[in-house]
């Protein structure tokens, strides 16, 4: 049950609504968490949404996205995220054994992959400290310095989401992952 108060989404502020019906499009629905950020702060979805657009410029694969997004909120607890990261996950095309390992913070086999999740699960676990030699162990698996620094958009976009479903309890509105 939702813990912060927010209005309906037709009752929302008028800066929403545009971007409600940029997310529809998209997506085909307007998820729960979209929904109430929008609703409370229609510059903060615009934030998340730029920052979505941005990481779609670099370049990390929407697969490699992806399993930064699912392993980080497996990692903060945020069954929310987890359950909508795992369907786009899946469309991205993480396979099921990666994404069940994503989940249960195991090493994913692809060497590359697991260099780059292994550093983002010690950057949340660190609150942002992490060993000189994690870094370069991304490095060495083949990431550039760029992409060790979309990685980072991507768990900072990914954390705000977490944060705002495990304070609200938002209900999940996506199929739960096995």
């Amino acid at each position: 049950m939702s813990r912060l108060i927010a209005p309906a989404v037709a009752d929302a502020p008028e800066a929403a609504q545009p971007l409600f019906e940029q997310i529809r499009k998209a997506a085909g629905k307007l998820p729960n968490a979209y929904a109430l950020i929008g609703a409370l702060s229609p510059a903060s979805l615009k934030l998340m949404l730029d920052g979505d657009a941005a990481l779609a410029k670099g370049t990390l694969s929407r697969a490699d996205i992806e399993a930064l997004r699912v392993a980080v909120s497996a990692r903060n607890g945020c069954d929310y995220c987890v359950a909508a990261h795992s369907l786009i996950g899946k469309m991205a095309g993480l396979k099921p054994d990666e994404l069940r390992q994503l989940r249960a913070g195991e090493s994913v086999e692809d060497a590359k992959r697991r260099a780059l999740v292994d550093f983002a699960q010690d950057l949340v676990a660190s609150s942002g400290t992490v060993a000189a030699e994690r870094v370069q162990a991304v490095l060495d698996a083949g990431w550039t310095s760029a992409q060790i620094v979309e990685a980072m958009l991507a768990i900072s976009l990914i954390s705000f989401t977490n944060l705002v479903n495990r304070v609200n309890d938002t209900p999940i509105d996506f199929p739960i992952p096995a």
